[in-house]
């Protein structure tokens, strides 16, 4: 079947199964290699990434729920000045081990930025934003204090990444 959808504000078109996984499509097909795949069963989170501006773990997602849907990736917010100060805060907090989890909790991240204007936050909020994120490296301590640091900078998150 094929298929129309944007994928990080490019219209594209692909031939794919019915069945064939949203994570898959954008990893093999579009070369997005960022979404990583850890358990496949949309416990981890490491393949989170908006769809029709809503979180969603790419490995659950058929390809037959794709038509006219507006993907964004890790990889396509990496030029926006948001995501900089984000792999900033990130980097200065040693939040990152390994990496695998990464594009998931930042992308977790970035939707709670959208979703909270106050200039702080309690380590609760940011714990139930991560909640569908599994890390084995840091014990979230790391990660929890990076995005308290992001609450204080005051930082915008459009609602819409690509128009």
């Amino acid at each position: 079947m094929n298929i129309d959808l944007i994928v990080n504000g490019k219209p594209v078109s692909v031939e794919v199964e019915p069945l064939d996984r949203l994570l898959d499509i954008l990893r093999d097909k579009f070369d997005l290699t960022g979404t990583k795949e850890g358990c496949g069963e949309g416990e981890c989170g490491a393949c989170t990434v908006f769809m029709n501006n809503k979180l969603v773990n790419s490995c659950l997602v058929p390809a037959m729920h794709l038509q006219n849907a507006n993907v964004v990736t890790i990889d396509g917010l990496r030029d926006f000045d948001f995501f900089k100060l984000i792999s900033k805060a990130y980097e200065e907090n040693g939040a990152v081990q390994c990496g695998f989890c990464t594009p998931g909790f930042v992308m977790s991240t970035i939707d709670l930025l959208r979703k909270k204007s106050e200039k702080s936050i309690g380590d609760e909020e940011i714990k139930d934003a991560f909640a569908g994120n599994i890390c084995r490296c840091t014990g979230y301590e790391k990660i929890i204090k990076a995005v308290r640091q992001l609450f204080t900078m005051n930082i915008k998150v459009p609602e819409r990444f690509y128009e």
